[in-house]
C-alpha cells in the first residue's frame, strides 16, 4: 500500500495498480493474492476458511448490537466504529472454548469481552462522565439500569468546547445473535444545563425479556448542545457525544 501524492488524485485502476481513497488519504496498492477457488478448495487454506468463516461471524454479530443501538448510535460514533467492533466481535468469538476451529460463536464465546467498548473515540465516555454511577443487569426481571447519584454537571463532565447544555442517554438490548434479532429500549434525560449547579439523582431503567437466555447489554452516553437564540442545536453535529457498554450479560 502507497500513498498518493500530488495535485491529481487517482481513482480506479491501471494496470495492476489500484486507486482508491480512504480515511487515511488517498492510496494505491497493486492487484494480487490467491484464486479465490483455490482458497475454497485446497486443504492448504483450512485454516483461511476456518478464519474467514469466524470473521464474517463476528461481522454480522456486530452489524446486529449496532442496529439493536442505532436509536443511541445515531449522534454517537466514529467514523471506524464498525471496524473496531467487528475486531472485538473476534475476540469474543475466539474465546469460545466449546466449538470447533471455524464454527466459534458469539453464544459460546465471551460477550463480556465488550464491556467497556467504545462506540466513539473522538469524544470517550471514559475520559467524558466522572459521576459515580452504577450499572446493573438484572436478568430475572429483565431490566438494565443505570443510576447516577446527583453530582455538578461542571465538575463531572468534561463537555466539548462550545457546550452549553447535555443529555444523559442509555440503552439495554436483548439480543439473540443466531436469528439476528433483538429487544431493545432507551432511556434520555431532558436537556440539561451544563453549570455549576447540581443536579438530581439520575434512574434510567430499560426492560427487556425476564429471565432471558440472550446476551444483554446496556449502553450509557451523552449527548452534547449548545444554545443559539433560545434553540438547542447538536454541538458539532455530535461528533464528540460518548456512547460505551457499561454492562454486558452473556449466559
Amino acid at each position: 500500500m502507497a500513498r498518493q501524492k500530488g495535485i491529481i488524485k487517482l481513482k480506479g485502476t491501471i494496470g495492476d495498480i489500484t486507486f482508491y481513497k480512504t480515511q487515511d488519504g488517498h492510496l494505491a496498492r497493486e492487484k494480487g493474492g490467491i484464486d479465490a477457488s483455490r482458497i475454497a478448495s485446497d486443504p492448504a487454506f483450512q485454516r483461511t476458511r476456518e478464519n474467514g468463516s469466524e470473521f464474517g461471524r463476528a461481522g454480522k454479530a456486530g452489524k446486529t448490537l449496532r442496529t439493536a443501538m442505532r436509536k443511541l448510535l445515531i449522534n454517537s460514533a466514529d467514523g471506524r466504529m464498525v471496524s473496531r467492533l467487528t475486531q472485538s466481535m473476534v475476540k469474543v468469538i475466539q474465546a469460545d472454548v466449546v466449538s470447533d476451529r471455524g464454527l466459534r460463536n458469539v453464544i459460546d464465546g465471551e460477550a463480556e469481552l465488550l464491556s467497556g467498548f467504545e462506540f466513539n473515540i473522538r469524544g470517550k465516555l471514559g475520559t467524558s462522565l466522572f459521576a459515580p454511577l452504577v450499572g446493573t443487569i438484572d436478568r430475572a426481571t429483565g431490566d438494565l439500569s443505570v443510576n447516577l447519584v446527583p453530582f455538578i454537571p461542571s465538575n463531572m463532565i468534561a463537555a466539548p468546547s462550545g457546550s452549553t447544555h447535555y443529555k444523559i442517554i442509555s440503552g439495554g438490548a436483548e439480543i439473540d445473535f443466531e436469528a439476528e434479532t433483538f429487544v431493545v429500549t432507551t432511556s434520555e434525560t431532558d436537556i440539561l444545563p451544563w453549570d455549576s449547579n447540581e443536579t438530581v439523582a439520575i434512574n434510567h431503567v430499560n426492560p427487556v425479556t425476564p429471565d432471558s437466555t440472550k446476551p444483554l447489554f446496556l449502553a450509557l452516553g451523552i449527548e452534547f448542545f449548545q444554545e443559539v437564540n433560545a434553540r438547542m442545536d447538536p454541538l458539532k453535529n455530535g461528533s464528540y457525544n460518548p456512547l460505551a457498554l457499561v454492562q454486558v450479560s452473556g449466559l
